[in-house]
């Protein structure tokens, strides 16, 4: 039997996400109704601008006081897209203080403080659900933290932020350079004004510390994720990767060390074979493969960001969270028993790909190889080219730890024979 007594939702902001939420909300609210066992209400909507006319929602709902909204009393769920840290923070405090549950698709915070605001939810017995924080409409955390509840994870690496992917996509396709392929993502809307967040790594670095903690069980902050940008990747790289039989991607990748002793979270550019699931992720798309000791492999795929996608999973948590207020229970909370130390970069063991400016003469080679069996770094292919005295010599390694790699590429640098560094790029995927 359904409840008529609606279940109250106050909505803090209504930009782009926000606005579809409550769109979702009105035309479909029969079939959420039924799926939740009681009608939803949208009792109240926290703007900056209440002038602006917004389709769809009562003038009546909009507010700019959020703090009074959340401390009605008669909220049953609080909905936050706002963003940011602060007032974003206050105000999940706040609704948990006065009785309601929250939905958030807040990476910036959860990654920050994901600890603090799940104790607070604990405290006074309520939800904290955020799927849409990490991968726009893919059902990415709740699998995670339910699905795979009894099994071991032992790998998180995925494409998690869709400009990104798009940029470095059109780069492999065309050619195009890296700025021609930024300013033709800002033309089409996929890249913001200022970039910095998504081509600096910082959007994709709060997305991997918030996996890395569901999947390892493990407070993991934004601060302990490496964080490396792609604005250094050019389209010689491409032209390197394609001969290798790769691709070059964004990547984020949240793992286990292989005694099970430790984890490492990390966001950096990297090849990755074409034969790769993950090399197939074209446009702005996202997808996230998890590794598993029972499940084994598994790929998640789908659009990452925008709207609709975003509010699909808003609206996802907020039927689960409306479901266990009707049962006076919760869902799950932050799982971080397993306490595991995050290892810093540099001892971080990975394939990389080295390419050197070198002077074109007899025995360089000799001593670049000499270099690398110095600092324990053992060489895997190398590809040399050059005329006119100048020549490219490319360096493959087998796996080694970012220190010890660092080491190298110091020395190189002081060989009177290598005139610089073109680049370094670490290979993943194998």
């Amino acid at each position: 039997m359904m409840r008529t007594r609606p279940l109250k939702v106050a909505l803090l902001g209504c930009g782009v996400v926000g606005s579809e939420v409550a769109r979702i909300m009105t035309t479909h609210a029969d079939d959420l109704a039924a799926r939740i066992g009681a009608p939803v209400e949208l009792a109240g909507v926290a703007v900056r601008r209440p002038s602006k006319v917004r389709e769809g929602i009562d003038p009546a709902l909009v507010t700019t006081d959020a703090t009074a909204l959340v401390k009605r009393g008669d909220i049953d769920v609080v909905v936050e897209v706002i963003g940011g840290i602060e007032p974003a923070r206050s105000l999940i405090t706040t609704a948990f203080e006065h009785g309601a549950s929250v939905v958030s698709a807040n990476k910036a915070l959860l990654a920050q403080d994901g600890a603090a605001l799940h104790a607070e939810a604990e405290e006074h017995g309520k939800d904290l659900y955020y799927e849409a924080a990490v991968a726009g409409a893919i059902p990415l955390i709740r699998p995670l933290r339910e699905s795979l509840a009894g099994d071991k994870i032992n790998r998180v690496m995925g494409i998690v932020n869709g400009t990104t992917n798009f940029i470095l996509d059109k780069m492999d396709s065309t050619g195009a350079g890296y700025q021609e392929a930024l300013d033709e993502a800002t033309a089409l809307g996929y890249a913001e004004a200022d970039p910095t967040a998504d081509v600096e790594g910082f959007d994709a670095a709060a997305k991997a510390a918030i996996l890395a903690g569901i999947a390892f069980h493990t407070r993991v902050r934004l601060d302990d994720v490496y964080r490396e940008g792609m604005a250094e990747v050019t389209a010689a790289d491409f032209r390197s990767a394609k001969e290798m039989g790769c691709t070059i991607k964004l990547l984020a990748i949240c793992e286990r060390s292989k005694d099970g002793a430790s984890v490492t979270a990390r966001v950096h550019p990297a090849m990755i074979p074409l034969t790769h699931p993950l090399a197939s992720v074209r446009g702005a798309y996202n997808a996230v493969f998890v590794e598993s000791d029972a499940a084994g492999q598994l790929m998640f795929y789908g659009p990452g960001a925008g709207g609709s996608p975003t509010a699909s999973a808003v609206l996802g948590d907020l039927v689960a969270v409306c479901r266990n207020r009707l049962n006076g229970a919760t869902g799950p909370g932050e799982s971080a028993y397993a306490a595991l130390p995050v290892s810093p970069m540099g001892e971080v063991v990975t394939r990389y790909h080295i390419s050197l400016d070198v002077a074109d003469k007899p025995g360089v080679l000799a001593q670049v190889a000499t270099v690398f069996a110095e600092h324990g770094v053992s060489i895997d292919t190398v590809r040399q080219q050059g005329k006119d005295g100048e020549a490219s010599l490319v360096v493959v390694t087998h796996r080694a730890s970012d220190a010890s790699l660092s080491g190298t590429v110091e020395a190189l640098r002081k060989l009177d024979t290598v005139r610089g560094v073109a680049s370094i790029m670490r290979v993943e995927g194998e």
